[in-house]
């Protein structure tokens, strides 16, 4: 396995980490919309990774041992909102009842700190195969 095909792993698995972060985000940012572009309340969304096979000329061989991973859609929640009481709102109906995103900022801030942690352990295989890499050059130099 040559050092590009570890960085190509890497490197995917720190931009799906990085969509994870900016949906999360989003999810964190509407927790409270009652009011969107499209109708209705925010849904809250996540990202759907999938495993693909490693491309190169090994790639078939490598294709039973090693997956990289790709941000395959951002799925939306399709639970029920969560309905409060609030005559005074714009958004209540005509029975006073708004409804608001089903979105947990408890959850959504452990998504974050997972997603943050799976980004830096990935970073951290590309500072290792780069020193693999260096550590390589000063042998055959």
């Amino acid at each position: 396995m040559s050092l590009s095909n570890i960085t190509d792993i890497a490197v995917s698995g720190m931009m799906a980490q990085r969509t994870r972060i900016a949906v999360t985000a989003s999810n964190i940012a509407n927790a409270e919309t009652t009011r969107t572009a499209e109708g209705g309340p925010y849904r809250r969304r996540d990202p759907v990774f999938v495993a693909e096979s490693p491309e190169g000329p090994f790639a078939e061989h490598l294709a039973r041992e090693l997956r990289a991973v790709r941000v395959e859609s951002i799925a939306e929640d399709s639970r029920d909102f969560i309905e409060r009481i609030e005559p005074g709102h714009p958004d209540a109906d005509e029975n006073g009842i708004v409804r608001y995103p089903r979105v947990n900022t408890v959850e959504e801030m452990t998504n974050l700190m997972s997603a943050s942690r799976s980004f830096d352990a990935n970073l951290m295989i590309m500072s290792k195969v780069r020193k693999m890499g260096d550590a390589v050059l000063r042998i055959g130099g």
